[in-house]
């Protein structure tokens, strides 16, 4: 209080010195009060000036040289230039509401309305700086995020919202001039229908909770969803949305609630592990099955299955570290199934592709050798 008393003397002490000055010329009466007006109009246009000049010339330099001068990067991103330039927009209009008393000191009606205008330029403008800081925290990540940085980066998401909010709720308090804490008190009767109009921002909101606090999905996975068609890389993640950059280079958003409520094949596993699988089944046509011998205690079909086992163990695109398996299944009208299942080292799309195809068709080729037909259906003629 004893700041406050004797900022206002400091004021008024200023204001009479003006009007003293001007009296002083041999302005009298009612053009006394108009220049003394103008002259403090413009005297605290001035100061607020100045002091955005000083800030944005002198000591957003200094702050600059100060952190880069750091070998910590924190400090260089969160007191960045966006950030400086920022607050440096908002100290102009503290000292013009300041000043507002000395200025308007007759005129009561104005003063209020311009001390609103101005404490509601400073809130939206502190909801700026808020927005910049919160995009510059942003900004550390370096791109292979843990469970924890998604999470952090997830809430950053939810206090920008948070922040636009209560800066809504005491812009509205300002401009009506009521206090912002009954306006909030207010608002909680009507938060039934608030609930009800913002019921599926709530629910993303709640499944981008779960999807980033469970573990679920980071930047970096290659994911596949096949109710909205997403088949590619999660390239951003925040509480409402995910995007994925699929492989021919469309972009699909898909909302965390549909990843939670629904299902998702996230590739990650495979990209961490040792191989790829592979499972494929090769049919048999059932009249080139026979047996090999005289006593008839083996059958191509059998000789065929433990080469193709043999194969796939020697070749040096597949990893025989992990399970290799070349087994007969339930016949099918189609044919005998004969399915095989192992891992390529390689795990890159294409090339992955590249090696599939040239291990399956030489295992369709070693039919051949064994006497034994793969199924085909010919069309009706």
């Amino acid at each position: 209080m004893k700041v406050i008393d004797s900022w206002n003397t400091t004021l008024d002490l200023i204001r009479e010195w003006t009007e003293n000055i001007i009296s002083g010329l041999g302005v009298n009466g009612t053009a006394l009060h108009i220049f003394s007006l103008v002259v403090l109009i413009l005297l605290t246009a001035l100061i607020a000036w100045l002091s955005y000049y000083i800030c944005r010339v002198a000591i957003v330099p200094l702050v600059q040289k100060l952190t880069q001068h750091t070998a910590n990067k924190w400090d260089d991103i969160i007191l960045g230039l966006p950030v400086l330039k920022s607050a440096c927009q908002i100290l102009p209009a503290i000292v013009v509401w300041t000043f507002l008393p000395m200025v308007f000191h007759k005129s009561d009606i104005v003063r209020e309305l311009i001390a609103r205008a101005t404490a509601i330029y400073i809130t939206v403008m502190t909801i700026r700086l808020c927005f910049v800081f919160i995009s510059q925290l942003k900004s550390l990540d370096t791109g292979k995020r843990t469970s924890t940085q998604q999470y952090i980066l997830s809430f950053l998401g939810l206090l920008r919202i948070a922040v636009a909010f209560i800066g809504g709720i005491v812009i509205i308090a300002l401009a009506i001039g009521k206090n912002p804490l009954s306006l909030l008190a207010g608002l909680g009767a009507a938060s039934a229908v608030i609930m009800l109009v913002f019921k599926d921002t709530i629910e993303g909101l709640v499944a981008g909770v779960r999807l980033t606090s469970a573990d679920m999905l980071h930047v970096g996975d290659w994911i596949t969803v096949s109710s909205v068609g997403a088949n590619g890389i999660v390239t951003e993640m925040s509480l409402t949305t995910v995007k994925v950059r699929n492989f021919d280079n469309t972009i699909v958003t898909v909302s965390p609630k549909t990843l939670v409520s629904g299902s998702f094949q996230n590739w990650k596993g495979m990209q961490g592990s040792t191989g790829r699988r592979v499972n494929r089944k090769i049919y048999i046509d059932f009249r080139s099955i026979h047996f090999t011998n005289e006593d008839k205690t083996e059958t191509n079909i059998g000789r065929y299955r433990k080469a193709v086992e043999k194969y796939l163990k020697d070749n040096p695109l597949v990893n025989p570290k992990m399970t290799l398996m070349v087994r007969q299944q339930e016949a099918t009208q189609c044919g005998l199934p004969i399915e095989v299942y192992f891992f390529l080292k390689e795990k890159t799309w294409i090339p992955y592709e590249h090696q599939l195809a040239a291990v399956m068709e030489h295992i369709y080729c070693m039919a051949a050798d064994y006497d034994l037909k793969i199924y085909e259906q010919y069309p009706e003629q």
